[in-house]
């Protein structure tokens, strides 16, 4: 998926500085959409990873099921919301008519993906938790390759919205085949459940107040970019889908976390839980410090194979050293995020994320704003959130409290 992200990214690039920024622009309000309800995986992932652990593998299913509906109900509603509510979000992002126009555009033609990629969510959600990681990726292949294939040509005859349109395939295909699998594998009832969705409600109710701090920060930090000029919203529109391949690579230890510790508690054995996340912590940081290497080598290479702006390159050279830096903290950092979603520790990292949030990231964006600082200070706000939020992390897994929550 980050690495679909990034071809999209370095296709638009080729249009112009313009494009490049509705792009940004149009993929933070997408991601904003998408990412509250990550409880659809997330936290599906940690119910039915206990299940299986306990040896309840049709209830660790039917956990799908009733995500399934979730996903359906909320992704249509929010479709609709987008389809009216384009135009004036594309023009509170940025200040240039013209690239709020563009951005409207793609957030229209983009707005059915919202309904795939929610049952995405909750088909990763389930079928993790049974510790089935090869099927999901087979499905994201078989939709993202076509997908791909179809960027550079819609691109090419439809402008910056081409892009939008192969996002709709890629998606659609995907969720075609997770829908599939769950009715291939379901055998009980297909009719909602109230009080299964309540509990997911519930624990997801956690996870939507942390997404909407993540996505606070982000859209803070996209609408500071906007304002403070084309060539600056074009640079961080790059560094984020750079930031998002990085942390998306590192958080597959992440989800094998989730889904071995949910596994692991459900059978009633915390020592193995404990021993299982400290070695995947290490093996997470050591992969992460691979990545930084790789990033730092090639800072001259890498930002010009998405643009050949002078002014937007000049925008991006400080902040890609603080990028290199977050990505060694969050190889700690997100390892035990994964830790502790799959013992359901949902409350704690709520309230560790608002608070990183609130002392961390909006000061430091909203500071650049006034202070002129530009992308370098969006980012260094960026780094003081990666790093309050490791810290608080690290604390909490060895202290041990995770291993004691209830998931009802």
């Amino acid at each position: 998926m980050p690495l679909y992200l990034l071809l999209d990214t370095a296709v638009v690039g080729r249009l112009g500085a313009e494009s490049l920024a509705a792009l940004g622009a149009a993929a933070v309000v997408q991601s904003v959409v998408t990412t509250q309800l990550t409880f659809l995986s997330y936290g599906t992932t940690a119910r039915a990873a206990h299940h299986f652990g306990a040896g309840r593998r049709q209830r660790a299913i039917a956990e799908g099921v009733q995500a399934t509906w979730v996903a359906l109900g909320v992704g249509v509603f929010l479709m609709l919301a987008m389809l009216l509510a384009a135009d004036p979000i594309a023009r509170a992002m940025t200040s240039s008519a013209n690239v709020a126009a563009q951005t409207s555009a793609w957030l229209r033609v983009a707005s059915p993906s919202i309904v795939f990629s929610l049952l995405v969510m909750a088909g990763n959600g389930w079928m993790r938790g049974l510790q089935d990681t090869r099927t999901p990726l087979r499905f994201t292949l078989r939709g993202l390759a076509p997908g791909a294939v179809c960027v550079p040509v819609f691109v090419h005859f439809f402008g910056v919205v081409g892009s939008a349109a192969a996002n709709v395939v890629g998606m659609g295909l995907i969720a075609a085949q997770f829908v599939w699998e769950l009715r291939r594998q379901h055998t009980g009832s297909w009719a909602p459940e109230g009080a299964v969705i309540w509990k997911q409600l519930v624990l997801g109710r956690d996870l939507i107040i942390r997404s909407l701090a993540f996505q606070v920060a982000l859209l803070s930090a996209a609408t500071v970019a906007g304002r403070s000029g084309t060539a600056v919203l074009a640079g961080h529109q790059v560094l984020t889908q750079l930031w998002n391949f990085l942390t998306l690579t590192l958080d597959s230890l992440a989800i094998a976390a989730q889904a071995i510790i949910g596994a692991g508690l459900g059978a009633g054995s915390v020592d193995y839980a404990r021993r299982a996340g400290q070695k995947i912590m290490g093996y997470s940081a050591a992969f992460a410090l691979g990545l930084a290497a790789v990033f730092a080598a090639g800072a001259g290479l890498i930002p010009r194979l998405f643009t050949a702006d002078a002014a937007v390159l000049a925008q991006m050279a400080g902040p890609w050293w603080v990028m290199v830096g977050m990505v060694i903290a969050g190889g700690v950092l997100f390892a035990l995020d994964g830790v502790l979603l799959g013992a359901g520790d949902a409350a704690f990292l709520r309230t560790l994320t608002v608070g990183a949030v609130a002392a961390g990231y909006l000061p430091g964006v909203w500071m650049a704003h006034s202070n002129g600082w530009g992308l370098l200070g969006v980012w260094a706000g960026l780094a003081a959130f990666i790093g309050i939020r490791t810290v608080g992390v690290v604390w909490r897994f060895y202290s041990m409290r995770w291993a004691t929550v209830e998931l009802g």
